[in-house]
């Protein structure tokens, strides 16, 4: 296990069992300012992640000892939230579906452009640290009230727990009452990156969140358009 020193935007866990693409991820964050711990095997990953607190986790799904989904699982089962950005080199709906639901905030195919990973590590922590602008007002829509300075949402009067992206979801649409948002226009608002990276990625998430708020949720679909959070 290798870790950097002095990381001016915080420290990114990597567990990756494939040398030359930890190293390669690792010197990309690393340039980009961010401290690196590496591990080989899910076991020690997930320690890691326990005793480190890292600012985001890099995971690759196919790990020995525990697989990167599991590490997911148990972090969020403990209640801890931060960002997870899943590596997989199969690029088909089921590992995405399930990795969403498990808690991650995003995902990665191999082969990637170490470029695009570095910026999708910084969209998901840019998404943690608050809205913009002084639009960190709380916001309620129905019986759902959402607080963007404390990143909390309250369904019914009952604290519900959504992960970084899942809020920045829900954000975006209670920002606008009514507006109806497309699914390329939410790819583009709230994971800042375009189209072509898969719309499908909205409807995993839309469905998260409208789990997790139960009877509260107010986000309605608009059949052939997109979404809108409405009361």
């Amino acid at each position: 296990m290798t870790v950097d020193a002095t990381p001016p935007r915080g420290l990114v866990l990597v567990v990756e069992d494939e040398p030359a693409i930890a190293d390669l991820v690792r010197l990309y964050l690393d340039r980009d300012g961010f401290g690196v711990h590496l591990e080989r095997d899910g076991t020690a990953g997930l320690s890691a992640a326990r005793r480190l607190r890292p600012v985001a986790c890099v995971l690759d799904i196919t790990l020995p000892g525990l697989a990167g989904t599991e590490i997911c699982r148990r972090l969020r089962e403990s209640g801890d939230w931060t960002p997870v950005i899943f590596l997989t080199a199969r690029d088909d709906e089921v590992d995405r579906i399930v990795g969403l639901e498990l808690g991650a905030d995003d995902y990665v195919t191999k082969p990637f452009s170490p470029r695009e990973l570095v910026a999708r590590v910084r969209a998901v922590l840019r998404r943690t640290v608050g809205a913009p602008d002084g639009a960190d007002r709380p916001r309620t829509v129905g019986p759902v009230t959402l607080d963007p300075a404390r990143r909390t949402v309250l369904a019914a009067g009952t604290p519900v727990q959504l992960t970084s992206t899942e809020f920045d979801l829900l954000a975006h649409l209670m920002a606008r009452p009514g507006r109806v948002f497309t699914r390329e226009e939410l790819l583009a608002g709230v994971w800042g990156y375009a189209a072509h990276a898969g719309t499908r990625t909205v409807d995993v998430h839309v469905a998260q969140v409208r789990a997790k708020l139960g009877a509260a949720s107010v986000i309605r679909t608009h059949r052939g358009v997109g979404y809108a959070a409405d009361g």
